[in-house]
């Protein structure tokens, strides 16, 4: 075979996948939007015959409405909520529904906390904060089926949907826990799927907005500043820490504080990475503060709670811990006199 008919024979070759590969494609394209057109009629019906049983006020799109359908209809039958009044929040990880309370419940208004499927399973570094904890079944009961663990470790699509239920059930037991220890938490009432339902903050105009939002009298400040540590002690106290704490996720509504969001809860005696996790929570916590005018020190503030319970401290906060784009944990480095920030 001569140089040019090698030449033209590749470039027969070439033509020939092209051709094959954009057929590749259609088909593939095809097959999405068959499958896609499929899930949507799939929803649809799913709605419709939910919706027979549940109706709300609020009025969602349509993908919105059969995700609430499905998350809240079982909740709504055990009289927890009788309708959906407005979305108070929705964010990359869950959504916050303002609901009318069912026979069940005697306070004014509850709020509907529901994970996106899948939302939590790209938590950052979300190994850090299970260490030592027992995944959980949608009971809240301990995983003990082999094929439950292994499709966890494995990380298979089963696996992950498992691991999504453990993350919501941790925070709904970690609410019951700590609300009856007395800490300022919602208190919570049910746990369906992927909701929680739980005390609402804020009155039917408007939800409690969070601390960060707010600017305090000093004097104020100096008094939710030892509230909220007074919280973190009772935390401790039920051998909880809360894993993400900061001013963004505690709520404020008329002089009073409500602490939130317990997917990442830590376990202090179980989890060696325990005191790097808590010593960063102290330290956002006292950042805002310290910007409302109230004089501490982040650091002894973390090691006389840390070892007012029995736990020993190991060095100052680790750097691996902090996340460059919040200022707090900026700060949080700075103050420890380094000057290399991450």
């Amino acid at each position: 075979m001569s140089k040019n008919q090698l030449h033209e024979f590749f470039d027969e070759l070439d033509d020939s996948l092209d051709d094959e590969l954009s057929t590749a494609r259609k088909r593939t394209t095809q097959k999405r939007e068959s499958k896609r057109r499929e899930l949507d009629a799939r929803l649809f019906i799913r709605a419709q015959e939910i919706s027979r049983e549940f109706n709300f006020t609020y009025k969602a799109a349509r993908f919105e409405e059969a995700w609430l359908l499905d998350s809240l209809v079982e909740i709504a039958d055990h009289q927890w909520i009788s309708d959906v009044l407005r979305k108070v929040k929705g964010g990359k990880e869950a959504s916050v529904y303002l609901c009318k309370p069912g026979e069940a419940v005697s306070s004014p208004y509850v709020a509907a906390k529901i994970y996106r499927p899948r939302s939590l399973r790209n938590l950052k570094n979300d190994s850090r904060y299970r260490l030592g904890r027992v995944d959980l079944d949608a009971d809240g009961t301990a995983l003990w089926k082999e094929k439950d663990i292994n499709a966890i470790i494995k990380r298979t699509s089963y696996g992950e949907e498992v691991r999504h239920q453990s993350w919501i059930a941790y925070e709904f037991q970690t609410l019951e826990l700590l609300y009856e220890a007395g800490v300022d938490v919602p208190r919570p009432y049910a746990m369906e799927k992927n909701a929680i339902v739980m005390d609402f903050v804020g009155d039917y105009a408007s939800a409690a907005p969070v601390l960060n939002a707010v600017g305090l009298e000093e004097d104020e400040a100096q008094v939710l500043f030892e509230r909220v540590i007074r919280n973190i002690d009772l935390m401790l106290s039920s051998h909880r820490i809360h894993g993400d704490l900061s001013a963004y996720n505690i709520l404020y509504w008329n002089g009073a504080v409500k602490i939130i969001d317990f997917p990442q809860v830590v376990l202090p005696e179980s989890n060696p990475e325990s005191w790097n996790i808590f010593q960063r929570d102290v330290h956002r916590v006292c950042q805002y503060f310290m910007s409302q005018g109230v004089r501490c020190d982040p650091r002894k503030v973390a090691a006389e709670l840390w070892t007012a319970h029995g736990h020993r401290v190991f060095k100052e906060i680790d750097p691996k811990y902090l996340d460059p784009e919040r200022p707090e944990d900026r700060n949080a480095w700075e103050s420890q006199g380094k000057k290399k920030v991450f």
